[in-house]
């Protein structure tokens, strides 16, 4: 009996429920993908994951040789690619599997690939084919969630569907509509906001022990009757020397955290109706340093989820090396703040790195 392949299903919420809806016995994929889909045999395993809340919600079999069909399943798109399949554990939102609580067993998030969030390329195309051992992990985590289940809250919000990708020389692109206009109230509320956000940020590194950044225009300012000034671990100057124009676009990031001469973390804070001026600083840092490993993080209102990954995946940004949806990722208010609330006592303890596992990606999953 030949060995069986496990490969990663990717769906939205919204392609799940038309799965389901359709009887749930065909998977299907974009046409661009019939090569890989011919690869998938009888007998072999979907995991299917649902993006947007980064979840396996259920196992598959395929059931057929690989198949051209326009037949409409699906409402957004025909995914023409496909083979006929069986469930063999389906689980609700609430009780699928987070793929961070499977850390320890999956070879994705072995090295530095979990610090530096690469494992996430893992899960942004289907079909993909995975290793046997984490495969049949995550297949044993999915039955064992089916038989105890357990269920975990999450934002609703990250269920919606996703910015659409346009395929591109550059590869997968968005293309964002025109700008809402700002209500006359919004200023004052927008910097408020920021203000908020900023010290947060601030205040949060300095009391993990790092030292800490804020834009050299902000470091004046305050919030809430505390000044940025009293911040103990407040850098006065920058330690880092590159050419003039580094530094001053360095001096301009809302927030920077530092590790003796080494910037671990650098934050833009969004709430403006653009989401333009933190990611022009973003790409402007990307193109003049590009071997510059550093996480960079833009955070913004949860509702301005889909318009931030959209604004990353903009042509002019797909096209740096590297692009800026593999550095960048989309940290929302909320998660900070909730964040903030929890980490009380222990906060002198955490290292740099968690703030990527709360912050979300901004590549455009390939379903």
């Amino acid at each position: 009996m030949a060995p069986r392949n496990y490969w990663l299903d990717l769906f939205t919420y919204e392609t799940w429920q038309e799965f389901l809806a359709a009887g749930g016995d065909v998977s299907g994929f974009r046409q661009a993908k019939w090569k890989t889909v011919q690869q998938i045999k009888p007998g072999d395993f979907l995991m299917c994951y649902l993006t947007g809340v980064s979840r396996f919600i259920g196992v598959l079999q395929v059931e057929s040789q690989a198949f051209q069909d326009t037949k409409l399943i699906w409402g957004r798109e025909p995914f023409p690619a496909r083979v006929r399949v069986r469930i063999v554990v389906q689980l609700t939102p609430e009780t699928a599997v987070p793929v961070l609580e499977l850390r320890e067993v999956l070879s994705i998030f072995r090295g530095d690939q979990e610090s530096r969030g690469y494992w996430t390329g893992f899960v942004r195309s289907s079909p993909s084919k995975w290793k046997e051992t984490d495969g049949e992990a995550v297949v044993k985590a999915i039955q064992a969630a089916k038989t105890n289940p357990i269920e975990r809250p999450f934002d609703p919000a990250k269920l919606a569907y996703r910015p659409k990708g346009f395929p591109s020389k550059l590869g997968t692109v968005t293309v964002p509509g025109p700008e809402p206009q700002p209500s006359t109230t919004a200023p004052e509320k927008e910097t408020n906001a920021h203000l908020e956000i900023q010290w947060l940020l601030a205040k949060l590194g300095n009391d993990m022990g790092l030292d800490v950044w804020v834009a050299r225009n902000d470091r004046n300012r305050e919030y809430g009757g505390k000044k940025f000034s009293d911040l103990p671990r407040l850098k006065a100057d920058l330690p880092i020397q590159f050419d003039d124009a580094t530094n001053n676009t360095i001096e301009l990031i809302d927030v920077l955290w530092l590790q003796k001469h080494s910037i671990v973390a650098a934050f833009e804070i969004e709430s403006t109706t653009s989401i333009y001026s933190g990611l022009l600083r973003m790409s402007d840092l990307i193109s003049m340093q590009p071997n510059l490993n550093i996480p960079l993080f833009i955070v913004a209102p949860d509702e301005r989820r889909d318009k931030v990954v959209a604004e990353v995946n903009r042509p002019t940004f797909s096209k740096l090396t590297p692009p800026m949806y593999e550095v960048c990722r989309f940290l929302p208010f909320s998660t900070l703040r909730t964040e903030v609330s929890h980490v009380g006592k222990y906060v002198q303890h955490l290292k740099s790195d968690f703030i990527e596992e709360l912050a979300e990606s901004c590549e455009i999953e390939e379903t």
